[in-house]
């Protein structure tokens, strides 16, 4: 794993040029001290920078220890995460975690994705002693069990309900439909009046 060198900030202290001005202005404490502030503060810029690459290595390389699942297999296997988990585990405070994770992007071998993504909530288990699902992980399998579906077998949202229970995912038919529609998936008889007017078209 290695950051994208063209999308950090390049900042370089020129030692020998402070040196040569150091040598030329006048030696009066207040040329002096001026100097010797600009050198401080492009040295500390400099090491702030290095430090928070480091911390955006560290966040990531924890990000993919707890999603190898996810990058082997796919959003089937996607695991409930949250930024506390990752702080404790990097011994950072949550709010760094959630600083590093904004705008930044991972290139992995199932495509581009915001850090943010890998954080998602948990969903109880059908089963007791079940491990929890991740809520996107949920939303994939809703959207796929959608675009299966056939036009005599259209799937309602209690439909839905049951086949997740069956999968050990513990769902209210609500929490279903909410996901359905932010996916903008229209209604099961929305759906089944646009696969009729599909297939009749088909047999034309």
């Amino acid at each position: 794993m290695e950051l994208n060198p063209d999308t950090l900030p390049r900042v370089l202290v020129n030692q020998a040029y402070y040196q040569t001005v150091s040598r030329k202005r006048p030696r009066g404490d207040e040329d002096q001290n001026f100097l010797s502030e600009c050198l401080q503060n492009a040295n500390w810029l400099t090491r702030s920078l290095d430090q928070r690459a480091k911390t955006i290595m560290k966040v990531a390389t924890e990000i993919v220890r707890q999603q190898d699942a996810f990058l082997m297999h796919g959003v089937d296997h996607l695991r409930p995460l949250n930024l506390r988990t990752v702080a404790e585990a990097i011994k950072m405070h949550e709010s760094t975690v959630s600083r590093v994770t904004s705008n930044k992007y991972m290139m992995t071998p199932r495509g581009l994705f915001e850090l943010k993504y890998f954080f998602t909530v948990s969903i109880g288990s059908a089963e007791d002693g079940g491990d929890n699902h991740s809520a996107e992980a949920v939303r994939h399998r809703i959207r796929q069990l959608i675009v299966q579906e056939q036009p005599e077998a259209v799937l309602s949202d209690d439909d839905i309900v049951l086949i997740l229970k069956r999968g050990g995912v513990e769902l209210a038919r609500r929490t279903v439909a909410k996901y359905r529609e932010a996916m903008n998936i229209p209604s099961s008889v929305q759906r089944r009046r646009e696969k009729r007017a599909m297939a009749k078209l088909a047999a034309v």
